[in-house]
């Protein structure tokens, strides 16, 4: 059967068509920094909707260094104000790398409601969303560390190195959460479900924070629980931060922090990346 070729579309048919149409030029793709940023202001964007996202890192640390400094003072110490000076930065560490888990919870959230894949299909550099959360969260634990130091200076904390010394060990601080970040960023991909990577976070976060050097000396302790404390990282940290505040020799203390740094970043970085590639 014959058919008759369908007449070329003419200018009065496809005018509506192109008026519809944007006719200008396609804008650039942005920069993987820009995309980054970009979703880095969408994450402090969503501590605006939800405020209660601050607690663990305004009101959980501040309860913590306020407990823990006049529960145990006394008896550890002899003194709140002579214990307030070793408890801190322990204080600090722990709460700080408490909350590294918090990436993994949003990035959980935003595969369970299908937003993971909506990101996925934009045209713009690929961990974008994934590193652009690890530097919004870089700010939520310099709150956390500016509360914690703030109120111990109120509290009678005075560190000998000063404020290069403080700002020295919360650097360090810092560099080690965004380390520990791309751990819970890698199981984030891996949980079914935001409760799941919560549970995972305190099974590990509390062991690794109280079976350490940041409220007793383990040397009071027996010698098995010691053993695992002087391999813990924490442990390690908590003597490098005591001594950058105080003006105490720890190079080898931070030369093992730096190189946990660099061991957690060098496998779980392209661990998470792969992971994040072949979510569906």
């Amino acid at each position: 059967m014959n058919t008759v070729p369908a007449p070329p579309p003419t200018d009065a048919t496809t005018a509506p068509l192109r008026s519809a149409l944007s006719t200008r030029a396609r804008p650039a793709r942005p920069s993987a920094p820009a995309a980054a940023l970009a979703f880095s202001w969408r994450a402090v964007l969503r501590i605006r909707h939800v405020p209660d996202q601050l607690f663990d890192v305004t009101v959980f640390p501040l309860m913590m260094l306020v407990m823990f400094t006049y529960l145990f003072g006394g008896a550890l110490a002899g003194s709140t104000g002579e214990y307030l000076q070793s408890v801190l930065p322990g204080i600090l560490v722990m709460t700080v790398t408490m909350t590294t888990q918090s990436t993994a919870v949003a990035l959980n959230t935003d595969i369970s409601k299908g937003v993971f894949d909506r990101f996925r299909s934009l045209p713009i550099w690929r961990p974008a969303p994934l590193v652009g959360a690890l530097l919004a969260d870089l700010g939520r634990y310099a709150v956390a560390a500016t509360m914690i130091v703030s109120l111990g200076v109120l509290l009678g904390f005075r560190p000998d190195a000063g404020l290069s010394g403080v700002l020295a060990g919360v650097g360090l601080v810092l560099l080690f959460a965004w380390s520990l970040s791309w751990v819970w960023t890698s199981l984030g991909l891996l949980a079914r479900s935001p409760e799941s990577v919560m549970f995972l976070g305190i099974l590990v976060t509390f062991p690794m924070s109280f079976v350490s050097n940041v409220f007793v000396d383990p040397a009071t302790l027996p010698g098995w629980l010691e053993a695992f404390v002087d391999v813990n990282p924490i442990t390690h940290l908590v003597t490098a931060v005591r001594g950058l505040m105080h003006a105490e020799p720890v190079t080898t203390e931070i030369g093992w922090v730096l190189t946990t740094c660099a061991a957690l970043v060098a496998v779980f970085g392209p661990v998470t990346m792969r992971l994040y590639r072949r979510e569906p």
